[in-house]
């Protein structure tokens, strides 16, 4: 830190001294106007933070906040790691994360996908994660072949960035296939709707899946799904040396989790940790910024899901209880979770037949119309506390959008 200029030094004090104000006021971990002072007072302060840092950015529109959290548990035998461990994923996030950490050598990055052309131009990251891209908050970003376009761009005119992307999505391919150097990652890819054209040529897409792999490839030109160095079925990763190891152990639950593990395993193998070193570290994460905890409540044991889009909801109902178990979902329209909820409607509801569910939050009338349609049995609520209470001791899963989580988890009990 004292080998930054004066300015920045300045701007670093204030953002701390601003975040503190904030956490003393009870206004969130201060990360957010901490980085956005310090921008302010210097605004190449992220890119002499990054200086002489081996880093790693994560997006995607699902999982970067839990894989992020993976990838800095499997760095650890390397040393200390700045990371943005909250979800604070825009530059003034980045600025927060690293300047609480400036003895760091290596930094783990959580990067909104719109961020990624300029945290990249800006910071020189050695790795960048592409997981997915998919539909979501379509009023506040851009139509997703737009965001896979500049990935391509900003990967192509930063040669010196070796990238991990998962070679199951075709956004994510396209996107990544410009980059000088890449890691193929077969991570699967559950949610399609997205992804039926060739990004490259508007023709079909062909897929093949059998129990061995899954393929894909344009039926009118060459993009097709490259050769994946990792792979992933069930629960067995096998490495690009043929070896293969099992994710048994993973604390965290659902086939998500196994995906968002083996690209962490992918990352930190470039770091030089083998998977038989990251493994055991990865099961010591169990829960995410209060994903997948569960707090006790009057007898009742509420398990927290943050599902954000028509892909987030696939993978929570992947992980919820056997039916009839008891669902509380609680939807909000506020400014992180996107104004536009017609999104509700991509998804498919019939899962949850046959068991009670409970219809809470700001739009509530909104999901509740979108379950009557799909044949649904619902209670609505003014109040999330009305559907716990109306639950039997015992389980009950809560499925929630950015806010209604949020809200959800500070109310019965702020879990990390």
């Amino acid at each position: 830190m004292s080998d930054l200029p004066l300015r920045s030094q300045l701007a670093v004090a204030l953002g701390r001294t601003a975040a503190k104000m904030s956490r003393m006021a009870g206004r969130g971990d201060g990360s957010v106007i901490g980085g956005r002072l310090g921008l302010r007072l210097d605004p190449e302060l992220l890119t002499r933070l990054a200086k002489d840092r081996k880093l790693v950015l994560v997006s995607a529109t699902n999982g970067k906040t839990t894989t992020t959290r993976l990838i800095t548990s499997a760095m650890t035998p390397l040393g200390e790691v700045a990371t943005n461990a909250f979800g604070a994923n825009m530059p003034t996030g980045h600025v927060s994360a690293l300047a609480s950490a400036p003895t760091a050598r290596y930094g783990v990055l959580e990067c909104d996908e719109k961020y990624v052309p300029m945290v990249l131009r800006e910071t020189g990251a050695n790795i960048v994660a592409l997981m997915n891209l998919s539909r979501d908050q379509m009023d506040r970003a851009a139509e997703i072949w737009l965001l896979a376009g500049k990935w391509r761009r900003a990967l192509e005119a930063s040669p010196n960035s070796h990238v991990i992307a998962n070679c199951d999505d075709p956004l994510v391919t396209w996107g990544a296939s410009s980059a000088k150097s890449v890691t193929w990652v077969a991570a699967g890819q559950h949610w399609r709707e997205d992804s039926w054209c060739c990004p490259e040529c508007g023709g079909p897409l062909d897929r093949q899946d059998t129990d061995e792999d899954s393929d894909w490839a344009c039926r009118q030109c060459h993009f097709r799904r490259p050769r994946p160095d990792w792979a992933l079925k069930g629960d067995q990763i096998t490495g690009p040396d043929g070896r293969a190891f099992s994710l048994s152990q993973l604390s965290l639950p659902g086939r998500a989790n196994r995906s968002n593990a083996l690209i962490a395993l992918a990352v930190v193998a470039q770091f030089g940790v083998p998977p038989e070193q990251a493994l055991p570290l990865l099961s010591q994460v169990r829960s995410v910024a209060g994903r997948y905890t569960t707090v006790e409540h009057q007898g009742r044991t509420l398990r927290l899901l943050l599902s954000k889009n028509p892909a987030g909801w696939l993978e929570a109902f992947d992980v919820l209880q056997p039916a009839p178990g008891p669902v509380a979902l609680s939807i909000n329209a506020q400014g992180p979770d996107g104004r536009d909820t017609s999104w509700l409607w991509d998804v498919d509801y019939r899962i949850l037949r046959g068991r009670p569910v409970w219809v809470a939050g700001e739009r509530r009338i909104d999901l509740a119309a979108r379950l009557e349609a799909a044949d649904v049995q619902f209670t609505v609520v003014d109040d999330f506390d009305q559907a716990v209470m109306a639950v039997p001791p015992g389980h009950l899963d809560v499925i929630a959008n950015y806010t209604a989580f949020q809200s959800i988890r500070t109310r019965y009990g702020r879990v990390v």
